[in-house]
């Protein structure tokens, strides 16, 4: 089966009346085909809040320092996790569940690694097949020409936020392209536990980060990335 993303007219990529992290977008608002389910799901246990507060801690990574995720403002369901995954994808392919905010890394054997996700919000879902064309730690965020014209106060990074701590990109990005070109979807880590499980974006996918850089870390340039639809 195959599937394609329709490029769409652009959106702001901000929540309106906001200008910090929670706020960010850069993605689009999109109408495609429908996307069969990638695969069939059961629980097999979930991680204790003493392997919660391993897996969540503090990170002492090369440019930045990251904090300890607050994990009582997320709930349990969404911590990292292998759950069984029954699918005919590779190992290492990428599965973005919108209606349940969850991402999966494909593992084989019947099995994926589950992260606990935010998507975008009413009106900026997206579903379709793309690929990751481009990583990038603490990157560089530039507001689309839409987002300054909407909102005059972000024109000071019209030449590029560099990354770090504010950046409303994160600690890890992985960009997710379509026939060599950018879909200016991505997938990334964001600081803000409590967004966890919500509808937030205009279409982009956030992790906590210290998930975020799990996933990063073991994602392939050329990966194949499935959105499923809501």
């Amino acid at each position: 089966m195959s599937h394609r993303i329709i490029r769409p007219e652009a959106a702001d990529g901000f929540n309106r009346g906001r200008l910090d992290r929670r706020s960010f977008l850069l993605g689009f608002a999109a109408s495609t085909s429908a996307l069969s389910l990638a695969g069939c799901v059961t629980n097999d246990g979930g991680m204790s809040l003493a392997e919660a507060e391993k897996h969540y801690g503090a990170v002492a990574d090369k440019k930045f320092p990251i904090s300890a995720v607050d994990i009582s403002q997320v709930d349990p369901k969404y911590f990292r996790r292998t759950v069984n995954y029954e699918s005919d994808e590779a190992p290492g392919t990428i599965i973005v569940d919108n209606a349940n905010y969850f991402v999966y890394r494909i593992e084989g054997e019947g099995k994926a690694t589950r992260y606990g996700a935010n998507v975008g919000r009413q009106g900026f879902l997206w579903h379709g097949e793309a690929y990751i064309g481009r990583k990038a730690e603490w990157p560089t965020w530039t507001p689309p020409p839409e987002m300054i014209k909407r909102q005059p106060e972000v024109a000071k990074h019209a030449r590029g936020m560099p990354g770090g701590p504010e950046n409303p990109l994160g600690a890890r990005t992985l960009y997710l392209y379509q026939n060599n070109r950018y879909t200016l979807y991505t997938i990334y880590a964001t600081s803000e536990p409590d967004t966890i499980g919500t509808n937030l974006t205009s279409g982009c996918t956030g992790l906590l980060t210290q998930d975020m850089i799990d996933l990063y870390d073991r994602t392939a340039i050329k990966t194949k990335v499935i959105v499923m639809k809501a």
